[in-house]
């Protein structure tokens, strides 16, 4: 198969570079066909060994939220770009945020800008959902209730001191709605309590939404 088709047929997916290998086999020096490939538009470079197809194949793309999956992993979709997501905050996202187990980082790409914060395990694994973007794409995604609780955890100087502040802070502040909140699972989220950081911050939260 002709490469430019073969990258069409995976262009609905991240290309990882022994995804390309694989498809460049009959190449003596597959190296440098990537090399000529992304000199001429047909990939794009979004990271050391990872590639999305480039204009020149005048195609799709991965999904950003799958493509922040494989940018760095393990990781999930989560805090405001989650929120977004769910229509729980009103505001327009402009950078992808997700969680991992890695070392914070964030990554300038083509394709926007994917920024990863640190977790610790077992808080890090609970909340996570599979979430069908289209036909052939599924990322790992925050649930609401665990884009909220990440989003308290890994925010720096946040003052909650009482249900009025945590109050403030829900709707002033993130300016997310009664009634969304009210669908809130508190019972999900009261579970994590045990093995989270900012306890006694995330409890307020709870609490406060409980008594909308």
């Amino acid at each position: 198969m002709e490469i430019n088709q073969a990258l069409q047929s995976h262009a609905w997916q991240p290309l990882t570079h022994q995804l390309l290998l694989s498809l460049l086999k009959d190449y003596k020096r597959p190296n440098d066909k990537i090399h000529n490939l992304l000199n001429e538009g047909v990939l794009e470079s979004i990271r050391k060994g990872l590639y999305i197809a480039g204009p020149a194949l005048k195609t799709g793309k991965p999904e950003p939220f799958l493509l922040a999956n494989h940018i760095l992993g393990p990781s999930y979709v989560s805090i405001d770009t989650a929120l977004s997501y769910y229509g729980l905050i009103p505001e327009r996202v402009f950078e992808y945020a997700s969680m991992t187990t890695k070392d914070s980082r964030k990554f300038q790409t083509p394709m926007g800008v994917f920024s990863y914060a640190h977790l610790s395990l077992p808080y890090y694994s609970f909340g996570i959902q599979q979430v069908k973007l289209s036909k052939d794409q599924i990322a790992l995604i925050a649930s609401p209730e665990k884009a909220l609780c990440d989003r308290i955890v890994i925010t720096k100087g946040i003052e909650l001191r009482s249900q009025k502040d945590a109050m403030n802070y829900l709707l002033e502040d993130m300016r997310m709605d009664e009634e969304n909140l009210k669908e809130l699972n508190t019972s999900i989220m009261q579970s994590w309590i045990e093995d989270a950081p900012k306890k006694e911050k995330l409890h307020l939260i709870i609490k406060t939404i409980k008594r909308l």
